[in-house]
């Protein structure tokens, strides 16, 4: 992607994409300016909330990077510095560019920052809302979905399998569906292009523990009827 503006303000140093660069603004990445102008929390995986709210005439997702699982105890936003191009906010916003390009469904990058201090960054990333949409997970705790969903969604993990995107936390709170009941995959933090390899069949089998997980949480089975819709429109040769 060539088309990029990367530029050092007061919260750190910025990528954006070159159409945006004469609006670009410190307080894009303020969670305080956010709050203050009626940006709303949601949380929808357990980690740190993102914040959504209308800038212009568009509507904005700003999400804080902070680690999961055990580490999360002692070190909570904190990153390892090794170059500007290899910080988790640059990558994921080059990925979701390239993978916009493919027409993939993913969401617009806006802009991301990263912060760096010593030998350490924090970062967040901007993107833009996908309107009118639920994750997967709210969508099983409440009515189900539809087999033409879990076979949009077998399709759509198997477009991006043979892009080479091997998302790393592919689970029933990163799918979205909408009014219309398309489907869109979201949080791409650490992902990567891959090519073909076991690691495909290591993110289905992570999708089916998440869809199972998250069916017990809601005191139910999941539905092998479900699952069978689902991989039957996943092509194992991607």
């Amino acid at each position: 992607m060539d088309n990029v503006h990367i530029q050092s303000l007061a919260c750190g140093h910025v990528i954006c994409s070159t159409d945006r660069r004469d609006a670009l603004d410190a307080t894009w990445f303020d969670r305080n300016y956010w709050e203050d102008a009626g940006a709303q929390r949601h949380t929808s995986t357990g980690r740190s909330p993102v914040l959504m709210g209308i800038w212009g005439t568009e509507t904005w997702v700003l999400r804080h990077y902070s680690r999961g699982g055990l580490v999360a105890r002692f070190i909570d936003d904190h990153y390892f510095w090794a170059g500007l191009e290899r910080t988790r906010a640059f990558r994921e916003f080059r990925l979701l560019a390239k993978m916009r390009e493919w027409r993939l469904p993913v969401p617009a990058p806006i802009a991301a920052c990263v912060q760096r201090s010593g030998l350490v960054y924090k970062a967040d990333i901007i993107t833009a809302l996908i309107p009118d949409t639920v994750t997967l997970s709210a969508l099983l705790r409440r009515d189900g979905a539809a087999k033409q969903i879990w076979q949009s969604i077998g399709r759509m993990v198997s477009d991006f399998h043979a892009y080479g995107i091997d998302h790393p936390d592919l689970t029933a709170h990163n799918i979205l569906v909408d009014d219309k009941d398309d489907v869109f995959l979201v949080d791409f933090d650490n992902a990567v292009l891959r090519p073909r390899g076991d690691w495909r069949q290591r993110g289905i089998a992570r999708l089916e523990r998440s869809l199972r997980k998250v069916a017990l949480e809601f005191g139910v089975a999941f539905s092998d009827e479900a699952w069978r819709a689902l991989i039957s429109e996943y092509d194992p040769r991607t």
